[in-house]
């Protein structure tokens, strides 16, 4: 194959700088002893302020925040935790963990996120929790969502891990609920490399998390090695935050690439019978991965699309699955025609590296367009 018909463009990839690789030298040569949790202390800080939240909690990944905060809440055997079909099995694992049932519900044809109305209706005296995920940067109908959790008592739980730079009538993403929990994957707006972080305005449910999150001691313990529960070991490593903490340096810049990254693809694709992300009157999308829905209408087989683009060079990946489709244990609340189900084969996500240009989003586009038109 020629050169020119042939790229190498991944699906994600961080922007690293002299910044981030000063950072994390220091943590690595200096941020040992007294210091080891210097870093970690500044990025918690860094990230409370860019939120606008009072509490915050570095973790080793997004799955054991949300782990952390659902036993936190006293999410256990016999509960329900409501939540939208389509996800990344990491958001429904820590429910199952708990010996909780995950109890799915299906998603807006235009948000992709869960659908307020189902979760109302599928609310019982099990349910302990609504989990909102922001899919895709997508923003979950939060005032709708909020108004059912006030009304029957049930907490509302905000899974941001890809809603960084997203915005809801003022309010950033993960900031609304009893608590929210980010990713900083590699694949992530920004990164860490691997990690997560916990966050919450409620003191009580941050000094518990808290706590589990260090073994089940709890801060101002004089005793030493004593624990007053058993916890868990779900932190951040001060390098992972010097990492954080530079890139938290560089926000505004890294959500303003992702942005930009949308807007190119949303051009390309101006013409087509495609549907992308959406972002509503008095929000902002921070976009972490664009992605299309194929009209109907439509005769669109999208692995043949993936196989084209993989060939091509073009790490491009399907859309979630329904969860209620593999292994992971659960029960359906939905009412058909079922929008989870019948989206997965008409959607793709697009490649959205921080350094892809305007000349590999054309030559993505262009891969795609045979197969739409």
């Amino acid at each position: 194959m020629k050169d020119d018909l042939r790229r190498n463009i991944p699906y994600a990839k961080p922007s690293i700088t002299d910044l981030e690789v000063e950072y994390v030298t220091d943590a690595a040569r200096n941020g040992w002893g007294e210091k080891c949790y210097d870093y970690i202390i500044r990025f918690e800080d860094a990230f409370k302020a860019h939120l606008g939240v009072k509490y915050a909690i570095a973790t080793s990944s997004c799955t054991g925040a949300l782990h952390m905060g659902m036993h936190a809440l006293g999410i256990g055997a016999g509960d329900e935790v409501i939540l939208g079909d389509t996800n990344w099995i990491a958001t429904a694992a820590p429910i199952v963990h708990l010996g909780a049932t995950p109890v799915f519900v299906d998603i807006l044809p235009d948000s992709w996120c869960l659908d307020p109305e189902q979760v109302e209706a599928a609310i019982t005296p099990k349910t302990k929790a609504i989990l909102a995920v922001h899919l895709y940067g997508n923003l979950c109908d939060m005032n709708r969502l909020l108004e059912i959790a006030e009304l029957y008592g049930i907490p509302l739980i905000e899974d941001a891990a890809e809603a960084i730079g997203s915005v809801y009538h003022g309010k950033r993403a993960g900031s609304m609920g009893q608590f929210g929990t980010f990713s900083f994957h590699g694949s992530k707006t920004i990164t860490t490399s691997e990690g997560g972080v916990f966050v919450t305005n409620d003191a009580d449910l941050y000094e518990h998390v808290l706590t589990l999150s260090n073994h089940g001691r709890a801060r101002g313990q004089t005793k030493q090695f004593w624990h007053t529960m058993v916890g868990f070991k779900y932190k951040m490593s001060n390098i992972e935050a010097a990492i954080g903490c530079a890139q938290l340096e560089r926000i505004s810049q890294l959500i303003k690439r992702k942005r930009d990254n949308f807007n190119i693809y949303k051009q390309l694709f101006s013409e087509l019978p495609v549907s992308m992300n959406i972002e509503p009157h008095d929000c902002i999308n921070g976009y972490w991965m664009p992605s299309i829905a194929i009209d109907r209408t439509i005769d669109f087989d999208r692995d043949s699309v993936i196989s084209k683009l993989l060939s091509s060079g073009v790490d491009a990946r399907v859309f979630f699955w329904p969860l209620s489709q593999t292994p992971c244990k659960g029960r359906k609340a939905f009412s058909r025609p079922y929008q989870s189900e019948s989206i997965q084969l008409k959607a793709m996500n697009l490649p959205s590296p921080h350094c892809l240009t305007i000349e590999e989003a054309t030559f993505i586009v262009d891969l795609i367009k045979p197969f739409i038109t």
